[in-house]
C-alpha cells in the first residue's frame, strides 16, 4: 500500500534540526570513542524496523547492513554508507511499510532526512564541527596582517 500522507514543513525542519544537533554533539566526542560509539548507533538502527510491516523481509536489511557496520568500527565512510542504507530502508517504510513510530505516520520520512544528513557528515570523515570554527578564529587573529600576539614573534 502506498502511503501518500501530506508532509509539512516540520516533517523536514525537525529532522534537520536534530541531525545538526546530533552532528555538533557527536563531533565533540574524542577519538576513538566517536567512531566506536557511532558504529554502535548504526548497528542498533539495523533492527529498529523489525516487525515493521514486511514480515520475514525485515531480516534482509540487518543481514546486509551488519557486516558494513562492523567494518565501520574502523571507517567513518562505512558508517556513512550504513546510514545511507538505513535511509533507503526508511523510504520503503514511509511508502509501503509501517512508520518507525506508530503514533507518527510521517516518522519514517523524518528518519530518512535525519539519516541522510548525518550520513553526509560521516562520509566527510566526521570532522569536529566547533573546533573548525575555533581554529578559523585563532588563525584569523594570530595571522592578522602579520601582527604578533604578546609573547610571540612575528611571522
Amino acid at each position: 500500500m502506498l502511503n501518500s500522507l501530506p508532509l509539512s514543513v516540520i516533517d523536514y525542519a525537525g529532522p534537520l534540526f536534530f541531525a545538526a544537533l546530533f552532528v555538533v554533539v557527536m563531533s565533540q566526542v574524542k577519538e576513538p570513542a566517536r567512531r566506536t560509539l557511532n558504529a554502535i548507533f548504526a548497528a542498533g538502527a539495523t533492527g529498529v524496523y523489525l516487525s515493521g510491516g514486511f514480515g520475514p523481509w525485515e531480516l534482509l536489511y540487518p543481514a546486509i547492513a551488519t557486516p558494513i557496520v562492523y567494518l565501520g568500527l574502523r571507517s567513518y565512510r562505512l558508517i556513512g554508507l550504513a546510514w545511507l542504507m538505513h535511509a533507503c530502508w526508511d523510504i520503503l517504510h514511509h511508502f509501503w511499510g509501517n512508520p518507525i513510530w506508530p503514533f507518527m505516520p510521517t516518522s519514517s520520512f523524518g528518519c530518512l532526512i535525519f539519516d541522510s544528513f548525518i550520513a553526509i557528515w560521516f562520509l566527510s570523515g566526521a570532522p569536529t564541527i566547533l573546533a573548525l570554527g575555533k581554529n578559523s578564529r585563532r588563525l584569523a587573529v594570530d595571522g592578522f596582517a602579520g601582527i604578533s600576539s604578546p609573547g610571540r614573534t612575528g611571522l
